[in-house]
């Protein structure tokens, strides 16, 4: 990466204290990759480079820097810099960075900056911690319906420089109320003598100041939007949402269901920054939780210990039958889980996932079942641990894996659905959990074919 092949030239910079050159070599960086460059670095060094930039793309470098990084580097900056930091930097980058951090250390930041921004701040942190109003800016442009295309024009370079984006301009009426938006082409196109009201849409989509940040997410995959203005209980137009926000939650988000997924709780911060008592109790509760599930699978054989005893043989597919069943559940159940948090999903599509599942099930056993039954065939030939009855030893593992993987299809699939029907996050039958549900009965289903096929001949 160009990061690596610079950083050489920087630490030599550093070395002989040539700190104002570093601004020359990377004067033309972009923020986000200044903070790949920085985290090569010790703080004290961070801090170095930093004052070498320029003050707005300092700004934008620190914006980048993960919270642990940003936090460190607040207590050793001393506190005129950081008051110039803190006032540049975006309303929603810094609003989250202060409600990251100790209330009592945010109320002193809080008090570097200006009047104006400190209102800013403050009325930011006191929308609830995961709503939309933490999410947003209220740097944008609002224009009215009856100004012409000219005068919006002259408004948007008059106070364009500190919105968010420039790419929808939002028209309200006397009340600051949102009545519709205005997209950048259609000004650029139309006569300067035009009124606001013959260009702009009606027909917007906003977020609500209360709305969870989860729900940004959707509405931005729905509309396919770079930006959305969000709205008080009033309609009165307070911020906008932009898509790199959004991003980052949806990132959170999807970060969170992979966690769920492999069965454990999901961490709140970075692998990195969790501590390492954290980080065991997270994992140690879904570990507990699945082993007590396996000691049902050992209860289980020992049931059929007789059986076992008297044809080993059975022994030696337990864990090709068990894993196959498993293997389908988590499957499905991934698939599910993924399709009810996309909205693909809902509780009344259960019939037709009920009918799929059946199918795919079938054709799946069917698949494993055919390999299993040619496999002992197979070596039959070469070898006699499998008796004279290997027909019937093929069949009742075949058999057994067409019903333990359309078992596991339809745990797996059935799971989240019912979990979500009780309120609960359908994540927590992460592929895990499914595995060894179907583990346990797995072991019944497979016995039972046994007893079936083989009795009276090894049974």
């Amino acid at each position: 990466m160009i990061e690596k092949l610079f950083l050489p030239e920087i630490r030599e910079l550093l070395a002989t204290n040539e700190v104002a050159l570093i601004g020359d070599v990377l004067g033309q960086w972009l923020g986000a990759d200044l903070e790949l460059l920085l985290n090569e670095f010790d703080d004290l060094e961070k801090v170095r480079i930093l004052r070498a930039l320029n003050r707005p793309l300092a700004v934008q470098a620190f914006e980048h820097l993960d919270f642990d990084t940003q936090e460190r580097l607040l207590a050793i900056i001393p506190e005129q810099e950081t008051a110039e930091i803190l006032e540049e930097m975006s309303a929603d980058d810094r609003t989250a960075l202060l409600e990251d951090l100790d209330p009592a250390h945010a109320a002193r930041l809080l008090l570097l900056l200006s009047p104006g921004q400190r209102a800013v701040a403050e009325s930011l942190l006191n929308y609830p911690p995961e709503s939309v109003g933490r999410l947003m800016t209220p740097e944008y442009v609002a224009v009215k319906q009856d100004w012409s295309v000219r005068h919006v024009l002259d408004h948007v370079r008059a106070h364009g420089k500190d919105s968010e984006t420039l790419n929808v301009i939002y028209v309200v009426n006397d009340e600051h109320r949102l009545i519709g938006d205005l997209r950048i082409r259609n000004v650029l196109l139309a006569p300067l003598h035009q009124l606001v009201r013959d260009v702009m849409t009606s027909q917007f989509v906003s977020l609500k100041v209360d709305d969870a940040k989860t729900a940004a997410v959707e509405v931005f995959r729905k509309y396919d939007r770079s930006a959305l203005p969000v709205i008080d209980v009033r309609g009165s137009l307070v911020g906008v949402v932009t898509i790199d926000d959004v991003l980052d939650i949806a990132e959170e988000e999807a970060t969170r269901e992979l966690q769920r997924f492999g069965g454990l709780e999901a961490l709140d911060e970075p692998y990195v920054s969790t501590p390492l008592l954290l980080m065991v109790r997270k994992r140690a509760t879904w570990l507990v939780i699945l082993f007590v599930g396996e000691m049902l699978t050992a209860t289980a054989m020992g049931h059929f210990e007789s059986e076992i005893a008297k044809a080993p043989v059975l022994a030696l597919f337990v864990p090709l039958i068990i894993s196959s069943g498993g293997n389908s559940g988590s499957q499905a159940a991934t698939l599910i889980i993924r399709a009810l948090a996309l909205g693909e999903l809902t509780f009344r599509d259960i019939g037709r996932v009920f009918g799929r599942e059946v199918a795919s099930g079938l054709m799946l056993g069917g698949m494993l079942g055919s390999i299993g039954f040619m496999r002992i065939a197979l070596w039959s030939q070469f070898t006699d641990i499998y008796t004279v009855h290997w027909p019937q030893v093929a069949l009742t593992v075949g058999i057994s894996l067409v019903g333990i993987v359309l078992w596991g299809t339809l745990s797996g699939s059935m799971l989240p659905f019912l979990l979500k029907r009780l309120g609960l996050d359908p994540a927590t039958s992460s592929a895990p959990f499914v595995a060894t549900l179907v583990d346990v009965t797995g072991i019944v289903i497979y016995f039972s074919v046994a007893y079936v096929f083989l009795h009276g001949l090894l049974l």
